[in-house]
């Protein structure tokens, strides 16, 4: 059984009188420790893939299965503690809180899981240790750079220790040496921590990074397989 499953997925929107329809009866398996890219148009469709497999949206039509749990059929509750403990969610804009330091921002999404608070600090520094970032622990986000705010970003995601993390442009805001660094940051986080990806993106250099690519138009997957990997370098920290 892979990862995640999706069948027969569909969503719509009312936009007025007019029903738009992002995902259309799609079918879709991701292993564990899969990286995949998403491309496509805008407003095909990738985004809204993206918030129906982490919960934030519900689909129509169809199933979604993480590890064996049919996500689409808990209630909201189960639905929010599921989310807070198996997925990640890495954002275009970092989605930092201005007034929290990056140990902080890190720590949010553990607090409310049943850890000891050694156990929670141990996690954060483990995940701020990952992105490179230790000796910014008690930074705040004015004090980083916009790489780094991005690799908080990235650390949020990854401390629980979630079975999925899911990209919506993460470099689409970074110039492009920041933007080098966090694609080679996703690659080992990939390979080396084997935590499973799924990455929008609209640069085809970013999503050659993943293992496979997929790209949706008009709410179909129309195209997917295996691009060519390239050798990781070590990553360099701003």
């Amino acid at each position: 059984m892979a990862l995640v499953e999706l069948r027969n997925l569909t969503k719509t929107f009312k936009k007025g009188d007019e029903t738009i329809t992002p995902l259309l009866n799609v079918d879709l398996d991701i292993e564990d420790g899969e990286f995949v890219s998403l491309m496509g148009p805008s407003g095909t469709g990738k985004s809204t893939l993206l918030n129906v497999i982490s919960g934030i949206d519900r689909p129509d039509e169809g199933t979604i299965h993480v590890d064996g749990v049919e996500v689409t059929r808990l209630s909201r509750g189960r639905l929010a503690d599921w989310r807070a403990a198996n997925l990640g969610y890495i954002f275009q804009t970092h989605n930092l809180v201005p007034v929290l330091t990056a140990y902080e921002n890190v720590e949010l999404p553990i607090l409310l899981l049943p850890l000891s608070a050694a156990e929670r600090c141990k996690r954060v520094e483990l995940a701020l240790e990952a992105v490179g970032l230790s000796d910014r622990i008690d930074h705040y986000p004015r004090q980083l750079s916009g790489g780094q705010e991005q690799r908080v970003g990235i650390a949020r995601a990854i401390v629980a220790h979630p079975k999925v993390v899911v990209a919506d442009e993460p470099t689409g805001s970074l110039d492009t040496k920041t933007s080098d660094q966090i694609q080679v940051l996703l690659q080992r986080l990939n390979r080396e921590l084997n935590i499973t990806m799924i990455m929008v993106t609209h640069d085809a250099e970013t999503a050659g990074i993943a293992s496979r690519h997929l790209v949706l138009d008009e709410g179909r997957i129309v195209e997917s397989g295996k691009i060519g990997t390239t050798a990781v370098p070590a990553v360099a920290h701003r």
